[in-house]
């Protein structure tokens, strides 16, 4: 398998494995099989080896010096946007993406359960906007709190 393909069958595959916790999450969020689902450390996991083996065939010696390219050893966007012409590279920030996302998420999913807030909207948007997602979430808090509703 040559490592476009590799790049992108782990792409699609990290893609459609966080789908059924999303889809949980903002489709029955108090069904006990979502509580349950919820829990699991599977998909961390999961998206964990995924990530570091595409990390293993993705940086090279030539992607840690794009990567630690100033004189104080921190990243540049010069370096980064080098970085990430490579499919590989791409592919691994997108699992990272996908991991912390739904990390997220479920971290947004479980506030809500425990302070009888809704939160359809907010874990909708940590699936591809994670940061708004969050922040849709605080307003909600907010804005539940001055309603009267528990936060």
């Amino acid at each position: 398998m040559s490592t476009s393909q590799i790049a992108s069958s782990a792409f699609t595959l990290g893609t459609v494995a966080v789908l059924p916790f999303y889809t949980l999450m903002i489709a029955a969020p108090n069904a006990s099989i979502t509580k349950r689902t919820v829990e699991s450390t599977a998909p961390y996991v999961a998206l964990g080896l995924l990530y570091a083996y595409l990390l293993y065939l993705s940086w090279t010696p030539d992607t840690i010096r794009a990567m630690f390219a100033s004189k104080y050893w921190l990243p540049e966007l010069p370096g980064i946007v080098r970085m990430f012409a490579s499919e590989m590279t791409v592919a691994s920030a997108w699992i990272h993406l996908l991991a912390v996302d739904l990390f997220a998420a479920r971290q947004v999913y479980h506030d809500g359960i425990k302070n009888n807030i809704e939160t359809r909207h907010s874990v909708s948007l940590c699936l591809l906007f994670c940061p708004i997602g969050i922040a849709a979430h605080a307003l909600t808090k907010v804005l539940a709190g001055s309603t009267g509703r528990s936060h």
